[in-house]
């Protein structure tokens, strides 16, 4: 069985969202997509969020989620055993929540299954069959986590 680092950092806190639980999230994720390796993840707000989507994605605005992945690219090979970041904006994810009527917990397990996939070279937005391969597989995940 695979055995994962994930180091968290909390610069957001919210009510209803616990480090511990964001941290055992990813590693029970990562274990169930049969990955080992080091992940680092940021709970941030929307302020720090919108500076990283422009600065990295050219795209002036907040976002929920993104996953910087260090096993791609032109440094890939440098250190196999790290997957990369995956940033959570709280700020958003709370909105997003609250429209869909579930808890602060559960839409965070899903932005922290949609980064990791990111991080593994998933990419909704290359074209619309990898959109429905990567949350079809995202959708599976959650549900063995829910059932784990």
């Amino acid at each position: 069985m695979p055995t994962s680092s994930v180091t968290l950092t909390s610069r957001r806190r919210l009510p209803g969202l616990r480090a511990a639980d964001v941290r055992r999230d990813a590693v029970r994720l990562l274990a169930l997509l049969g990955v080992d390796g080091e992940l680092s993840i940021a709970l941030i707000g929307d302020a720090e969020m919108h500076v990283l989507n422009r600065d990295y994605r050219g795209k002036d605005r907040s976002t929920d989620v993104l996953a910087f992945a260090l096993r791609e690219g032109e440094n890939a090979g440098i250190h196999p055993d790290v997957l990369g970041d995956v940033v959570i904006s709280v700020d958003t994810a709370a909105r997003q929540a609250a429209a869909r009527d579930a808890t602060l917990a559960d839409e965070v397990r899903v932005l922290l299954a949609h980064g990791i996939l990111h991080l593994l070279g998933y990419d909704h937005e290359r074209s619309p069959a990898e959109a429905r391969r990567m949350f079809g597989k995202q959708r599976a995940l959650l549900a063995k986590l829910a059932r784990a």
